[in-house]
């Protein structure tokens, strides 16, 4: 059976998050069912990574085996055809071999997430951005946000439903930059704990708001502990925007 690797673009505010499940849409259960279509045979799609209700992706990364041996562009549009109304588009479809994983062959996953710093109420980006009414200071999040590199135990930033086995993770990247009045937040790293990208930016908006110094976010990155953790920012500004993988041989 082909397997192809799937790009992947979606609005996750009409989702229960990618994971497939019984009590609402998700973003995997409307690709298993446009592929089941396409193929005419059950049809199991696997993810990058499993973002949460109301999480956005520019650039997630998925597989699926397919019966028919189809060419890259039709397995892209016919998918695309299917998925309709969702807003769910396969950006890119590409046939790899059989031991590509999605999930497990991954070396990279890299975050956005949008503030926007304004009185005004949103309304092109409603659901698209957190809207902070109160002007933040990019460089001292920034500053703050450069404790996050390296490997640390991120307890304080994991939310406490998390299954990880460890609370150890390393971040490559992370900065925090001012475009107009759009505040936004990038984080690189192998993988992640559950909430932990939306965890550490609601602390750094802490540190954006003047009730903590970057040092403060040091003591509370350092202390392991959920209870300092600041307020969890909302899933409407996060993105996934792309997962990495070893060149090919």
């Amino acid at each position: 059976m082909p397997r192809y690797k799937l790009t992947i673009e979606y609005d996750g505010g009409p989702f229960q998050g990618w994971q497939r499940q019984e009590n609402g849409p998700s973003v995997q259960g409307a690709l298993e069912q446009a592929a089941t279509k396409l193929d005419g045979a059950p049809v199991i799609v696997q993810g990058a990574g499993r973002t949460d209700s109301g999480v956005h992706a520019l650039g997630q990364v998925a597989h699926l085996d397919l019966v028919k041996d189809l060419a890259e562009d039709k397995v892209r549009d016919a998918l695309n055809f299917h998925l309709k109304p969702n807003p769910v588009a396969v950006v890119e479809a590409e046939r790899v071999d059989e031991d590509f994983h999605a999930r497990f062959s991954a070396v990279n996953r890299a975050y956005l997430y949008r503030i926007i710093d304004r009185r005004v109420p949103l309304t092109l980006d409603r659901g698209q951005a957190w809207r902070v009414p109160k002007r933040l200071d990019a460089e001292a999040m920034h500053a703050a946000a450069q404790y996050l590199i390296g490997t640390h135990d991120f307890t304080t930033f994991r939310d406490a439903q998390c299954q990880a086995e460890s609370p150890v993770k390393s971040i490559d990247k992370a900065s925090v930059a001012r475009l107009g009045e759009e505040v936004q937040i990038t984080v690189e790293a192998r993988s992640f704990l559950h909430r932990q990208v939306r965890s550490i930016t609601g602390s750094l908006v802490e540190v954006g708001v003047g009730k903590w110094t970057p040092k403060d976010f040091k003591s509370a990155l350092d202390a392991a502990d959920r209870k300092r953790c600041g307020p969890v920012a909302p899933p409407d500004g996060l993105y996934l925007t792309a997962v990495d993988y070893p060149p090919a041989p």
